[in-house]
């Protein structure tokens, strides 16, 4: 009897199923720790700037404060979470981001603002690496482009609405509401840690940060990552001071753009990943989003601004893409922790390299040539980059003469 099924319906039947309940819950707790994080971004350094004896000084310090814990909750997060595993690690993270935002209901001092962002972007760094790495051990080993686009999406969403509505809330409720809305999505999201995989996802010999780090493997994709972090570093700290004063217009569209342009093309590269490998797109993703910074440099054209935001987006979209899904491939599950603390790293440390250097040089230089030297930097990657294509290529030729020599030998 003739088999009613189609070459599309056993396709599709061969591919592992994506969405799985496990999944699901971890859908919730990165909703819940990126909203509440980003609600609270551009919040606090204002209520620091409000308090008494405050400024902009002040608003820098507990904005450092918040990104030095985080780059160091990173770098000891695989070490914790190789011992407790990532589902005590990831609810320990929400526990430290959520509650501590209920003391700046009560204080308005500096000493108990910049503890709670210590405090805070310690737990964020929690949740991002054993999430991270939780993630991917949810995820089908062929679905994992697409698996890991979609939490990106899942991530991207609250961002781009809690920066903004967090503000909007500040602004009509006061600073206590929306700091107590911000701690309660975090506790909240706990309640989904219970039914996600615990030290099992960790077991297995753990590699460290710094042994990931100094392999080729992972850190050239780390290295390339970084570079077009620099640029959204760039982006989102100087377009609305690189743009006149009159383009206020053209700057909130431009912003808006970027990040949406990125969540677009991580989802779509993510799915092309999976069909056809992410090392092909490390360099394009990298090439486009140095172009979309040059573009950018024309800061005086409007549309320039806004295609170049977005050609930018879309370049670090499919390089956040392609980089986490290609490290991810490369280490056994024990590995997981660290690929997603490198990423993170890479993440953090690219915008706040950027943001700093990019400001000093605009000293010298004006805004737009430090447009044009931040994209001649960026596209420095591109030899780590042809070193880990050739590196890969290398490897795949010496695989495939393996099992062609094992095949003989069966014979």
């Amino acid at each position: 009897m003739a088999s009613s099924v189609g070459p599309e319906d056993r396709v599709a039947e061969a591919r592992p199923r994506l969405v799985t309940r496990p999944l699901l819950l971890r859908f919730v707790t990165v909703v819940g720790s990126s909203a509440s994080f980003y609600l609270l971004l551009s919040v606090v350094p204002a209520y620091a700037q409000s308090a008494p004896g405050g400024g902009s000084d002040k608003a820098g310090l507990v904005t450092g404060a918040l990104m030095l814990a985080t780059v160091a909750g990173e770098l000891v997060a695989p070490w914790l979470a190789a011992r407790c595993g990532y589902r005590v690690m990831l609810g320990t993270g929400l526990l430290l981001l959520g509650a501590p935002a209920l003391a700046l209901t009560v204080s308005q001092s500096m000493a108990c603002i910049v503890a709670v962002c210590l405090v805070r972007g310690l737990g964020f760094a929690f949740t991002l690496v054993a999430g991270g790495a939780l993630t991917a051990s949810l995820i089908p080993p062929e679905r994992r482009g697409e698996g890991l686009a979609l939490i990106g999406v899942m991530a991207g969403v609250p961002s781009l609405v809690g920066l903004p509505l967090g503000a909007w809330l500040a602004l009509h409720t006061g600073y206590g509401p929306v700091c107590s809305v911000a701690a309660l999505i975090a506790l909240v999201s706990i309640a989904a840690v219970p039914g996600l995989p615990g030290r099992e996802a960790a077991s297995g010999p753990p590699l460290g940060i710094f042994a990931g780090a100094r392999s080729g493997t992972l850190g050239r994709p780390t290295t390339v990552f970084a570079a077009t972090a620099v640029g959204a570093g760039v982006v989102v700290t100087f377009l609305p001071l690189a743009v006149a004063p009159g383009y206020s217009g053209v700057v909130a569209v431009a912003l808006f753009v970027q990040p949406a342009a990125a969540t677009a093309s991580r989802w779509f590269a993510g799915r092309r990943a999976d069909r056809r490998g992410a090392a092909g797109l490390v360099v394009p993703g990298l090439i486009a989003s140095a172009a979309g910074i040059l573009v950018v440099a024309l800061t005086g054209v409007p549309v320039a601004v806004v295609v170049g935001a977005a050609v930018f987006g879309v370049g670090f979209g499919i390089t956040q893409s392609a980089t986490v899904t290609l490290m991810y491939s490369r280490v056994p599950p024990s590995g997981y922790g660290t690929v997603s603390a490198l990423w993170n790293v890479a993440y953090d440390a690219g915008m706040g390299i950027g943001a700093v250097g990019f400001g000093t040089v605009a000293a010298l230089t004006g805004y737009p040539w430090a447009f044009v030297l931040t994209a001649l930097l960026m596209l420095t990657a591109l030899v780590p980059a042809w070193w880990d294509q050739t590196a890969a290529r290398k490897q795949r030729a010496t695989t495939r003469e393996d099992r062609a020599g094992t095949a003989e030998g069966q014979r």
